[in-house]
């Protein structure tokens, strides 16, 4: 009997579901001819906040994800967090999951007077290929430090610690913790959550535009760039000297850090991905399918609307299609920027 989760009567969308107007933003072409296209949306704000270019639907509200890290890390830094550079970066991190970042997280917990036992995040194997094989290898099984989020959910019992704040309920949104990370999220991006769900670790999750996070992002990477002491600056300049610990080896996130040196990068699930620049510019990409291989493509081809030299990036830009263990072709970003309409003197 076939399992009524499957069935038509509950697979179909539910009437009046708004569905965002994406475009066409990147291909996986096989011999000439495209096989995959995956559509999103995107916006590149310039230095001074009004757009420079956008594609699909940048204001349909979605949801960040991980990319939403930062932003919490810049409220628990707020909150009085002082942690070292390496482990400030963890806390804005989706990780691997090697060594560093396992031991980071038990740092952080160690530094508060805490346990892995006061961790409220879900329970996984490392994020990173190598790492979970390496992990199951030895005999490791799922646990909350190795779930890629550790970092911020220990970031953010430390921060209960600091402040005198209940330990017990950090997850839940009337905390104080979290009424001031949506204080800060509403404060960096400029406007109100369309919704307030719940992430994949346990975090509140707030739907936002495109817009919104790369204002958060640009804010985040000018002040790493002034160096001027603040919260963001803090947060910023830590994932710029630590991009291993945001993400991990074999990451494109770190790779683009290393590569465009000033930038704020910071990815997350279902196809999201932003970037923030040293002169307050940044963009910000939502692959509507989810699919984590268009993310990096369409995001390359956007910086391109900001001037930004992209031949650096050219090895995280596209990845090849196989056949029979060779390549027949490429992903690659549509000419979407081509397309683009281009509002004058307006921001989102």
């Amino acid at each position: 009997m076939p399992s009524p989760v499957f069935s038509a009567a509950h697979s179909a969308a539910p009437a009046g579901l708004s569905l965002p107007r994406h475009a066409p933003l990147v291909a996986a072409v096989r011999d000439g001819m495209v096989e995959s296209v995956h559509y999103g949306s995107a916006v590149a704000l310039a230095a001074d906040g009004s757009v420079a270019a956008s594609a699909g639907d940048p204001a349909a509200p979605f949801y960040p994800r991980s990319a939403l890290k930062p932003l919490q890390a810049v409220a628990m830094v707020r909150a009085g967090l002082e942690l070292p550079a390496d482990l400030l970066a963890l806390a804005a991190a989706s990780h691997s999951g090697a060594a560093a970042h396992r031991n980071g997280a038990l740092r952080i917990l160690e530094l508060h007077g805490l346990a892995p036992t006061d961790l409220g995040n879900s329970t996984d194997l490392p994020y990173g290929t190598s790492e979970r094989e390496d992990w199951l290898r030895t005999g490791g099984s799922s646990t909350q430090i190795t779930q890629n989020c550790s970092g911020k959910h220990a970031a953010m019992v430390g921060t209960c610690v600091i402040n005198g704040w209940p330990v017990q309920g950090y997850l839940d949104p009337s905390h104080p913790l979290q009424q001031l990370v949506a204080r800060t999220v509403i404060d960096l991006t400029g406007e109100e959550p369309a919704v307030v769900s719940t992430d994949g670790c346990g975090t509140p999750l707030f739907a936002l535009t495109l817009g919104g996070m790369a204002r958060a992002f640009a804010r985040i990477a000018q002040a790493a760039a002034d160096d001027d002491g603040s919260p963001e600056a803090a947060v910023g300049l830590a994932m710029q000297q630590h991009p291993e610990m945001v993400a991990g080896d074999g990451r494109d996130v770190t790779a683009l850090m290393h590569l465009l040196p000033g930038s704020v990068a910071k990815d997350g699930f279902e196809g999201v991905q932003l970037v923030g620049l040293p002169d307050g510019s940044a963009v910000a990409v939502k692959i509507s399918d989810g699919g984590d291989r268009a993310r990096m493509p369409a995001t390359v081809h956007l910086l391109e609307a900001l001037d930004v030299d992209t031949e650096p990036l050219a090895g995280i830009a596209t990845a090849p299609v196989l056949g029979g263990g060779h390549e027949v072709g490429r992903l690659l970003a549509t000419d979407f920027l081509n397309h683009l309409s281009v509002p004058v003197n307006e921001a989102l």
